[in-house]
């Protein structure tokens, strides 16, 4: 692996072999979601407790400081929407040129398999990796679910990780499910995980998270379950503990508690 492939991939896992990214891409698809509508108020208080942030071109430019940022994973797909005929038709929607231009350590992309554009969704990975390796950046597969909720689990999730791993992805997210070990195991390239299942309480996310990492997880790219929660700081601590403290849930949740009711400072 060449220097420059070694040492981007180092800013964003961390000398204890995890990692913490906050995706606040989500934009790109769904428009100004809840929480999510000025990004820059979202962004500010939670950044100094990630590791990287997952984002597109233009709320990086518009809304995080180029002196006061975490390493970048640059979101690359794109073309469908909420409201659009099929949300797995993407595209890529930003160039290697432009993430070298960037300062990415990472760029990311999401595959849809099983879909009606599966084979384009590869493609586009595949392509993406050989300009990727020809620059030394990583890239990040997304392995897509979108409203299929039902495919949320170990044998279709451990068929999307294998694929992307195959195609040369150097890092794939995937949604937590049970029996994880079973997708980590099959996954020859470091796995971090999305949102689990819908949940009602703070400590069921810290659970599904500790799980994971039992189970061969590096760590998270978890967003919403950050940011649209009551109190995004206190969470993200929480899952840090987790991460890379090795708290228990019950250890992060009496953490989470304790920080809860703390003003937040300006970021």
């Amino acid at each position: 692996m060449d220097w420059g492939m070694r040492n981007r991939l180092a800013q964003l896992v961390q000398r204890d072999g995890h990692c913490l990214f906050l995706p606040v891409d989500h934009g790109y698809f769904q428009g100004p979601t809840h929480k999510l509508e000025e990004p820059r108020k979202t962004i500010e208080p939670l950044l100094p407790y990630a590791d990287a942030l997952f984002i597109t071109r233009g709320v990086l430019r518009s809304s995080v400081d180029a002196d006061k940022s975490k390493p970048v994973i640059l979101r690359v797909s794109g073309g469908a929407s909420v409201i659009g005929k099929d949300l797995s038709n993407e595209g890529l929607a930003a160039s290697m040129e432009e993430a070298i231009r960037l300062n990415v350590s990472a760029v990311g992309l999401s595959v849809f398999v099983g879909s009606e554009y599966e084979r384009e969704s590869l493609l586009n990975l595949a392509k993406l990796v050989d300009e990727g390796e020809r620059y030394g950046i990583p890239v990040m597969a997304v392995t897509a679910v979108g409203k299929e909720l039902e495919k949320r689990e170990a044998r279709y999730l451990a068929l999307c990780c294998r694929i992307a791993a195959e195609l040369g992805a150097r890092i794939v997210k995937t949604y937590w499910c049970e029996n994880f070990d079973r997708v980590v195991r099959g996954c020859p390239v470091p796995v971090v995980m999305a949102g689990g299942p819908q949940v009602d309480s703070e400590l069921e996310v810290l659970e599904f998270v500790y799980d994971g990492m039992q189970r061969g997880a590096i760590g998270v790219n978890l967003g919403r379950n950050v940011w649209q929660n009551d109190h995004p700081v206190a969470m993200i601590k929480a899952l840090r503990a987790i991460i890379h403290e090795n708290a228990t849930p019950r250890e992060a949740q009496e953490l989470f508690n304790s920080l809860k009711g703390q003003p937040v400072a300006a970021g």
